[in-house]
């Protein structure tokens, strides 16, 4: 968690969280825009500023004429989870592919700090060093290593088998199996969950963490997720499933590119029920215009 000491009189930086003695204040973007934040009287006259652990500002993806992402602006705060909901074609994808930093996906514009450091300069395996770690929607397979060396890769003191309880998967049936075709979708996602559980990262984006999930499995994968927050990892979920995002802390509807709409998570759910499009197009719904 990165702090900043300042007096009640400076400037501060924007979607900072500013605790006093009794709480914690997270001050809205209007607040925070270096402008002066007038303290009550009754409140100290220091401040430890805690600073976003992702910062996101005016990110835009341009491939060819078409803009898959349009000056994205969020943060998500140390230890917190933050839903992204959307329809398919939103660019909920392309910003977690963004975001690791996979081939291919360089932004056009914009800015993403990362507990403070330059994402977007960094390689994928510094942003992984970095404490960062994405569950892909469509798990790779890993042809010729077992669940347990998949598992315990890079860790050869880690026992592996309480994640894959935790993931509702049986240890006894699973750990000598190959990470290979003959697994379900369900279960290569249920053991790439396995895996992020074992790394413990700073954030973990999960990309449609419960896709290929039966309905009646689905609290394993909402467990897990509270599992890493509680080990201190935060959280972006992406998502379409409102179960799933009802669990978070925060949240956003990303559409056409554009977040169009933040706040607690059972008022965007609302909102994103409203729309009309079954594929994104940023049109049907009327919500975005260029």
């Amino acid at each position: 968690m990165r702090t900043i000491s300042t007096p009640v009189s400076a400037p501060l930086p924007q979607n900072a969280t500013v605790p006093n003695q009794q709480t914690r204040i997270t001050l809205p973007t209007s607040a925070l825009s270096w402008g002066m934040y007038d303290a009550p009287s009754t409140q100290k006259a220091w401040y430890v500023v805690i600073l976003p652990l992702l910062d996101i500002r005016n990110l835009t993806f341009v491939v060819g004429d078409q803009k898959i992402l349009d000056r994205l602006d969020f943060t998500i705060q140390p230890g917190k989870i933050h839903a992204l909901l959307g329809a398919n074609g939103s660019g909920k994808t392309t910003l977690a592919y963004l975001l690791m930093g996979c081939e291919g996906y360089v932004p056009t514009s914009g800015t993403v700090l990362f507990n403070g450091a330059d994402l977007l300069s960094l390689k994928m395996h510094e942003r992984a060093k970095l404490g960062l770690t994405l569950a892909w929607q469509e798990p790779a397979r890993f042809e010729g290593i077992t669940i347990r060396e998949y598992l315990t890769l890079g860790r050869s003191e880690s026992h592996p088998e309480p994640m894959l309880v935790q993931v509702g998967l049986d240890p006894e049936r699973y750990l000598n199996r190959r990470v290979d075709k003959a697994l379900s979708g369900g279960e290569r996602h249920r053991i790439e969950l396995a895996s992020v559980l074992s790394i413990k990262p700073m954030l973990a984006i999960l990309d449609e963490p419960a896709a290929g999930i039966d309905m009646l499995s689905i609290n394993h994968i909402i467990n897990v997720i509270r599992t890493i927050k509680e080990n201190g990892g935060a959280v972006l979920l992406i998502t379409h499933q409102e179960e799933v995002a009802a669990i978070a802390d925060s949240a956003s509807q990303l559409c056409n590119g554009r977040i169009i709409f933040s706040g607690d998570p059972a008022h965007v759910i609302e909102h994103f029920r409203g729309r009309t499009c079954v594929r994104c197009d940023g049109e049907v719904c009327g919500y975005v215009r260029a």
